[in-house]
């Protein structure tokens, strides 16, 4: 596919060219240098809008990962029309895959004269028809352009949706789709509960039954299976389980053992990255993890919502006008990384100052502080619990879109780049030497809207070009990771509007705490000894002692399934090119 969308435009094929690169971009969008070339076809005049077609586009698939965008960006009605549809073009495309089983196999020849007998012959044939069957599932949990599977994929579908309806108040069939997924997994504890809840929000009465389509797929499955199983035991034949979901006791007892050692290996790894995983409690309640390490396919990462409040976001927001006025931007640059934007910055202290001088309001001020002490003592509990994190930097950062300068724009707002250390992609190496900030062991950044375009947060592969997860800003969201090599990230152009976070790194070392920032708080404190009325300017913050807003906590709830993806890495060095340290986010 890279082949004909690179000749085709040679060829003076350029519609083929545009529906060859757009389909591969679809199947792998996290390759930087096709999305670079999507946009130059986009600015070709010849071009249409309609020339973009995937020439590998199953009706299921498009439906799902619409349907799951819509679900990660909590647009649950939307999801839940286009997950019902891809569920439903998902059992067709089955149906449709398990009847082209019946015919004859190219090497079904060479098998028959090797059969003793017509029974034999009979039955090889009808075994290899139901093995067939059954790895139709793998056809369609693959998506057009990849090698492997979704794991799960008509369950997950289920998973998905009872909690899309739920949300949107159809209790009823998210107890439908609860009860389709226990079929699958029956003694699942979270769903059991669920259904719990179902049968007191909906009486005891209530018809709580799984779908007729899941309870038929379920069942032949099964009967699939078990006579499958019994060809692996009597006749010698072999066979690769499609399924995560297949009891036990359909698996005849010589082959259980094995199937247990290797549930238990799977079981054992699951539980070798729960315990890396494993983290403190977080100090506050509402506060939600939205994505781990395995659901952004690396290592040391994390997503939070829910640090900050609306109401908080608007106050910071009103902090970082004075920011712009104030030109505390990048060493006096308009962008230390692109032309396309303005970049303008506010410290901790420089907040602190402007609030003595009469120029913003000493709580905006104040709950700079208590915002990034917060997101710090998140951080601390979750990655380093019982280890000191001190702060490296804190800055209140805006990326503002120039006007008039954003057509053709091919570059990102922040280049990939690790924080404590030189990225060398070639090398597949990070040096960790100055320039670089080598103390640094932890970053953040707590994002304060939403309402721009672009401006998102990205992590890659150490060839900086392999993009393994991204992180929509909104407002109230923290995402913090490790600040070495093993999380190289950048951020996506910001194309339109203004997009205003917090960013924050941390260090173990007291060493190299931000003394800007002790002289802030000590300037805080004498501006509160100074106060004629100690309570008089009390502004509630984020900490739970001082608050911005008297708004109520939201609750948190589970995070939501996602694909998964193991990035690999490789230890090669050398010497280092001419590299330069990466600030900001």
């Amino acid at each position: 596919m890279t082949g004909t969308a690179a000749f085709s435009p040679q060829l003076k094929k350029l519609d083929q060219a545009v529906s060859a690169a757009h389909t591969f971009f679809v199947a792998n969008p996290q390759h930087l240098q096709m999305r670079e070339d999507i946009e130059k076809y986009r600015r070709m005049s010849g071009v249409k809008s309609d020339s973009f077609q995937d020439l590998e586009a199953t009706p299921h698939w498009e439906a799902y990962e619409t349907g799951v965008q819509h679900y990660g960006a909590d647009e649950y009605l939307q999801a839940v029309a286009r997950l019902e549809e891809s569920l439903s073009e998902a059992l067709s495309a089955l149906e449709e895959c398990r009847a082209l089983c019946e015919g004859p196999r190219e090497d079904e020849d060479e098998e028959e004269k090797m059969q003793p007998g017509l029974y034999e012959a009979i039955a090889a044939h009808y075994i290899q028809v139901l093995k067939c069957r059954q790895q139709c599932v793998l056809e369609i949990a693959t998506k057009p352009g990849r090698i492997s599977a979704t794991e799960d994929f008509i369950p997950s579908h289920l998973d998905l949706l009872q909690f899309a309806y739920s949300q949107v108040g159809n209790q009823t069939l998210a107890a439908e789709c609860a009860a389709s997924y226990l079929l699958f997994y029956p003694t699942d504890e979270p769903m059991l509960e669920k259904m719990k809840q179902y049968r007191a929000e909906l009486g005891e009465d209530a018809a709580l039954t799984a779908r007729q389509s899941i309870q038929h797929y379920v069942q032949r499955s099964l009967m699939e299976k078990k006579l499958i199983y019994y060809a692996v035991e009597h006749l010698g034949e072999t066979f690769n389980d499609p399924d995560l979901w297949t009891p036990d006791e359909l698996i005849p007892e010589n082959l259980r053992e094995k199937h247990r050692e290797d549930q238990e290996k799977q079981k054992q790894e699951t539980l070798d990255v729960e315990e890396r995983e494993k983290r403190g409690a977080l100090p506050f309640e509402g506060i939600a993890v939205t994505m781990d390490s395995q659901q952004m396919n690396g290592t040391q990462r994390v997503v939070f919502d829910r640090v900050l409040t609306e109401s908080e976001c608007k106050d910071l927001l009103q902090l970082t006008k004075a920011a712009g006025e104030a030109g505390d931007g990048y060493r006096a640059r308009r962008s230390p990384h692109t032309p396309h934007e303005r970049f303008e910055g506010l410290t901790v202290l420089k907040a602190v100052q402007l609030a003595q001088n009469g120029d913003v309001e000493w709580r905006d001020a104040k709950l700079l502080l208590q915002a990034s002490e917060k997101s710090r003592r998140i951080i601390e509990s979750y990655f380093t619990p019982g280890k000191k994190l001190h702060f490296s930097f804190t800055h209140l950062v805006c990326r503002r879109a120039v006007d008039g300068e954003q057509e053709g724009r091919m570059d990102l707002s922040h280049p990939v780049h690790a924080d404590n250390c030189l990225l060398d992609p070639e090398g597949q190496e990070c040096w960790k030497e100055p320039p670089a900030y080598v103390y640094r062991d932890y970053s953040g950044i707590l994002y304060l809207n939403d309402d721009f375009q672009g401006g998102g947060l990205f992590f890659t592969e150490m060839d900086t070009v392999t993009v393994t997860a991204e992180v929509r800003p909104k407002c109230g969201r923290l995402v913090a990771f490790s600040s070495g090599k093993e999380n190289p990230h950048g951020v996506w152009a910001v194309r339109r509007g203004r997009r205003c976070a917090i960013a924050l790194w941390y260090t173990h070392s007291p060493e190299h705490a931000e003394q800007e920032r002790v002289k802030a708080e000590e300037l805080m404190e004498k501006r509160a000894m100074e106060q004629d009325q100690p309570g008089g300017d009390k502004h509630q913050g984020t900490d739970g002692s001082s608050r911005s807003s008297s708004e109520p906590r939201a609750p948190s709830r589970a995070a939501k399934p996602a694909d998964q993806r193991q990035k690999p890495g490789l230890d090669r060095k050398q010497q280092p090119k001419v590299l330069r340290a990466r600030d900001e986010f």
